[in-house]
C-alpha cells in the first residue's frame, strides 16, 4: 500500500490489534499517541509514521487525513480485540467518503468480523474497501492468512514493483501454500462458510445474545451485550462502548477470570478472550440453553457472595 500510494503513514484506531505487526502498536494515552510499552526491541519511533485516533470519531479522522500523507486506514469494521465496539450509524459511510476524498486507501481486517456472513462485514453492510486481510477463520482455525485488493490497487502495486530496482520485495514466505492449510481453506469455503451455515449460526447467536441480556436484566446488573453476526460479547458497562478507550475502561480482568472459571466448573468453556462468545455450525439450541443456564447460576452465586454488585 505504501509503495502503491507513495505515502509512508498509516492510520489505526486506538485499541486495535492486527497481529504482531510493529507499526500498529501505537495507542492513545491521555489523548496523545504512544508506542506500546510491551513492544520490545523496537528502535524506531513508531509514532512518526503511525497515526492513531479513536474509532467512531469522524472529526479526528478528517483532521488526520488533511495532510494527504496517509497511505491507508487499517481497521476492523467492528473493533473486537479491545472488546467489541460497533460503528455508530453512518460512521463508515462518512469515513469512506473522507478516505477517498484525501486519496487514502481503506484496508479492512475481517479476521473476526468474518462472523457477519460469507462475504464478511463489508459485504453484509455495503462497505467498499480497497483491500482486505483475513486470518485463520478462513481455514477453520489452522494458521493462515489471505489478502485481496481492488483491480486499481493491484495495478498500482504491480506498477510500483515494475518501477523498482531488481531485488527481493513482495509477499511470500517459506510457509506459504502449505498443502494442509490450502485444503482446509477449500473445505471451509466450499462446505462450512455457506449461507445456510451462517443463517444457523447468526440465528443461534441472536438467541444467545438475547438470553444473556435477559440474565443480566434479571440480576439487575449494569452490563450490556454486543453482537456482530455469529459473535457476541457481554461487557461490564450499562451502554456499549463507542471507542477503544471506553471499551478498555469496561474491562475487569479479575472478574472475567472468575466468570470463566465458574462457567468451566459448570461444564461450559467459553472463549478465553475477554467475554466473547462464538456460535459455530455445530452449535445447537441445547448448547445455548446450557450456557445461559450456567451463566444465570454464576451471576446469582457471585451476587450472593458479594463478588459483583448491582
Amino acid at each position: 500500500v505504501r509503495a502503491a500510494t507513495g505515502r509512508k503513514k498509516l492510520l489505526v484506531f486506538n485499541g486495535c490489534y492486527h497481529g504482531t505487526v510493529d507499526d500498529v502498536f501505537v495507542d492513545l494515552v491521555g489523548g496523545q499517541p504512544r508506542q506500546r510499552d510491551s513492544l520490545l526491541g523496537q528502535v524506531h519511533d513508531l509514532t512518526a509514521h503511525t497515526v492513531v485516533i479513536e474509532f467512531n470519531d469522524l472529526t479526528a479522522l478528517e483532521a488526520a487525513l488533511k495532510g494527504d500523507d496517509i497511505a491507508c486506514v487499517l481497521a476492523e469494521p467492528v473493533m473486537t480485540n479491545i472488546g467489541m465496539v460497533l460503528p455508530q450509524p453512518g460512521f463508515w459511510e462518512a469515513a469512506q467518503a473522507l478516505i477517498r476524498q484525501h486519496g487514502t486507501l481503506l484496508v479492512l481486517d475481517e479476521t473476526h468480523t468474518f462472523s457477519s456472513g460469507p462475504g464478511g462485514y463489508a459485504r453484509a453492510h455495503g462497505l467498499q474497501p480497497d483491500a482486505l486481510v483475513l486470518g485463520k477463520p478462513i481455514a477453520g482455525g489452522l494458521p493462515c492468512a489471505v489478502y485481496g485488493m481492488s483491480a486499481d490497487l493491484a495495478a498500482r502495486a504491480t506498477q510500483a514493483k515494475q518501477d523498482a530496482p531488481p531485488g527481493h520485495s513482495g509477499i511470500g514466505t517459506t510457509l506459504t501454500a502449505n498443502r494442509l492449510t490450502l485444503a482446509a481453506m477449500r473445505a471451509t469455503l466450499a462446505e462450512v462458510a455457506t449461507e445456510p451455515a451462517f443463517d444457523h449460526m447468526i440465528a443461534l447467536c441472536t438467541q444467545l445474545a438475547n438470553g444473556l441480556r435477559a440474565c443480566i436484566s434479571r440480576n439487575e446488573l449494569p452490563w450490556c451485550v454486543t453482537q456482530v453476526g455469529a459473535r457476541c460479547e457481554f461487557q461490564f458497562g450499562l451502554t456499549p462502548p463507542v471507542n477503544g478507550t471506553q471499551a478498555e475502561a469496561m474491562m475487569d480482568a479479575e472478574l472475567e477470570q472468575l466468570i470463566h472459571l465458574a462457567l468451566l466448573n459448570r461444564g461450559v468453556l467459553i472463549t478465553p478472550f475477554h467475554n466473547m462468545l462464538l456460535c459455530s455450525p455445530a452449535t445447537s439450541a441445547a448448547d445455548v440453553a446450557q450456557l445461559l443456564a450456567a451463566f444465570d447460576a454464576v451471576l446469582g452465586e457471585l451476587l450472593a457472595l458479594g463478588s459483583i454488585h448491582k
